[in-house]
């Protein structure tokens, strides 16, 4: 089981802390047991026996075998000193650390190999003896295996999450590097019709495709470096918002599609979330409008009030295509799921005079 944890010294620190709970649990036992030994050499032996079957707690989590394989010695030795401690001292608590640590195929050896001697207590004692020896390590047991499913089940969780934010970036990198794509195409076409008759607009057709590029490329690399990096974080800078549109309007006029934009309301101060969001919805609206509706005009309106950002996009174009079987492109599924993720919905289709609308409604309170 490998998942993200705590910290290799977190884990010691821990580890020392329980290791020192059972070496005082034994040292008490020692120091008060009518059974304890009776000369100060016996003593200190078994002082010595009860530390070093609880520092065994410190590097078990490497070496679980070897570690309680010596935490058994270490009981035989405590169980002849002083029976009061129990079966093979402490054991039970390096036993309950093994099925933590190892699955069941591994922690029932240990548990049937620490169990097939307590016979030797109906010897020694008599069958609450061998009772209690039984329970006190079917129990740690027990704990052990409850705390290492209950761990299995949290890193499944977790590797979920990360799967889904994975695939969220990877909506992400399509958003991105499909609305660049667009812009190259368009241009290059551009450039190509007027390369011969007007060389001027055909070289600003070429630059804006070497602008948008790099921008692709650029944006490609830091979503890559998300995908593999560990916390998902990006480190070139800041995401796009609302104040961005403007730049994002003026670069697909700039291939040719008319585009008005309409604001209302104090848009500046909302959640970076909402407004990453925003941005991309709208980006792959006019990237659809662009590649695949063939539309001559698009108009976008963003209106906050009421704490919701509201989003229309409206364009004379024909509907993106759909795949059998499917409710809408992946930008389409897209869109509707980053509104999904911040509380809000998004409904995206034909009008009935022609065209094709998207609305998204994102309340903001639920993204703070």
């Amino acid at each position: 089981m490998r998942c993200p944890s705590r910290s290799r010294s977190v884990l010691l620190l821990i580890d020392g802390g329980i290791a020192a709970v059972v070496f005082g649990v034994s040292l008490l036992v020692l120091l008060t047991s009518d059974t304890r030994p009776t000369t100060p050499g016996g003593t200190a032996v078994a002082v010595g026996l009860a530390a070093w079957q609880a520092s065994c707690l410190l590097w078990i989590r490497y070496r679980p075998g070897y570690a309680l394989a010596m935490a058994a010695a270490a009981g035989v030795g405590l169980e002849a000193l002083c029976p009061a401690l129990g079966w093979l001292g402490l054991v039970a608590a390096p036993l309950s650390y093994v099925a933590r640590l190892r699955p069941p195929r591994f922690s029932l050896v240990g548990l049937g190999l620490l169990l097939a001697p307590t016979p030797w207590k109906l010897v020694t004692g008599d069958w609450r003896d061998l009772l209690l020896a039984v329970t006190a390590l079917g129990l740690s047991w027990s704990v052990g295996e409850l705390l290492r499913a209950r761990e299995q089940r949290r890193c499944e969780w977790e590797r979920q999450v990360r799967a889904r934010e994975r695939e969220r970036i990877s909506r992400e990198l399509h958003d991105v590097v499909a609305h660049h794509v667009a812009v190259i195409a368009v241009q290059a076409v551009a450039a190509e019709d007027v390369f011969d008759e007007q060389p001027a607009q055909a070289r600003a057709a070429l630059g804006s495709i070497h602008t948008a590029a790099r921008s692709a490329l650029t944006e490609l690399r830091a979503m890559l470096h998300a995908l593999t990096a560990d916390d998902g974080t990006d480190p070139n800078g800041p995401q796009p918002g609302l104040a961005q549109l403007d730049a994002l309007v003026e670069a697909v006029r700039a291939v040719g599609l008319p585009v008005t934009l309409h604001r209302a309301g104090d848009c500046g101060k909302l959640p970076g979330g909402v407004q990453l969001s925003a941005y991309r919805i709208v980006q792959e609206s006019l990237t659809n409008a662009l590649r695949h509706g063939h539309a001559t005009r698009a108009d976008v309106d963003v209106r906050y009030d009421d704490g919701v950002l509201r989003l229309e996009v409206v364009n004379d174009g024909s509907p993106p295509a759909r795949r059998p079987g499917t409710t809408g492109g992946r930008g389409i599924v897209g869109m509707r799921e980053r509104a999904r993720l911040l509380g809000g919905t998004l409904d995206a289709g034909p009008l009935p005079t022609g065209g094709f609308r998207v609305h998204a409604r994102l309340p903001v309170g639920a993204a703070r």
